[in-house]
């Protein structure tokens, strides 16, 4: 395993891949089926051909850029691990400040909250985790993406109530919320991160929104308002630079203490206000 490990790690180095001696490790480890650990007590181990194969194959698809996450299946959210694959977004550090923010908002006994456009379910899940009493709702359009959430929540023993479905359409006849959160998307069709990174492996319909990244943010907005119990908060994740136009959506909508919040690079990406009566 050693030696495969090595190669691995080579291979990346020479690819530019940041943190090449731990992806090495892990997408090593992940085909081995072995942690770190088990690859350096078990270093001497030999490995079959087709074990090689399997690894030298995941190392040159990361290698031609495939997400990580998408190799290994799984990424860390909240400090839970996520089942992730091609059909959802990758959960990032950056939204953590989304559930910070939603858990400011939240009673710590019942409560009723839906995040729309789930994806994997990270935002519901952690809520969830964190709040017991919560009625945690999530929609998605998709019903692939509401799999890999569902297969999420069973795992890590969290109940939430799924629906399929475009935003709150999904939702219309159910009662109020206490909050409604969003992570949609944001990005202008004509972004050139999006021919960067892990963008060009991800699903396009979850990062990609039309009027300049705005439609879907303005969508949730205009609806979120009757979905809302009166007081309740409507939180939603918007690009870098989206900050001002989003205080302007949701005060258009009828929204009160509007205000957006950095991220630890202090870029506004955060947007809250609260329903009135």
């Amino acid at each position: 395993m050693a030696g495969l490990l090595a190669e691995s790690r080579d291979r990346l180095q020479r690819a530019g891949i940041d943190q090449a001696g731990l992806e090495a490790r892990l997408l090593v480890g992940h085909q081995l089926e072995t942690t770190g650990a088990g690859l350096i007590a078990f270093g001497e181990r030999p490995v079959t051909p087709r074990q090689a194969e399997a690894v030298r194959a995941l190392v040159a698809a990361r290698v031609a850029g495939q997400p990580i996450a998408y190799l290994l299946g799984r990424r860390e959210f909240w400090s839970l691990p996520l089942q992730v694959d091609a059909g959802c977004l990758i959960p990032r550090p950056e939204t953590e400040l989304l559930v910070e923010r939603a858990l400011g908002h939240l009673p710590a006994g019942p409560a009723r909250a839906l995040d729309l456009g789930t994806g994997s379910g990270a935002i519901a899940l952690a809520l969830k985790s964190e709040r017991p009493q919560l009625q945690a709702w999530a929609s998605d359009v998709e019903a692939g993406a509401l799999a890999v959430a569902a297969a999420n929540a069973c795992r890590l023993g969290l109940t939430v109530h799924w629906f399929r479905g475009r935003w709150l359409e999904a939702v219309a006849s159910r009662p109020l919320f206490d909050l409604i959160v969003s992570n949609p998307p944001y990005v202008a069709a004509d972004d050139p991160h999006l021919t960067t990174g892990d963008l060009r492996f991800e699903p396009r319909r979850a990062l990609v929104a039309a009027d300049g990244g705005l439609a879907d943010l303005r969508a949730i907005a205009a609806a979120s308002h009757s979905r809302l119990r009166p007081g309740g908060w409507l939180l939603l994740e918007h690009g870098a630079g989206q900050g001002s136009a989003v205080r302007a959506l949701l005060r258009e909508a009828g929204c009160r203490e509007v205000s957006s919040h950095a991220d630890l690079a202090g870029l506004e990406r955060v947007t809250e206000g609260r329903a009135g009566a």
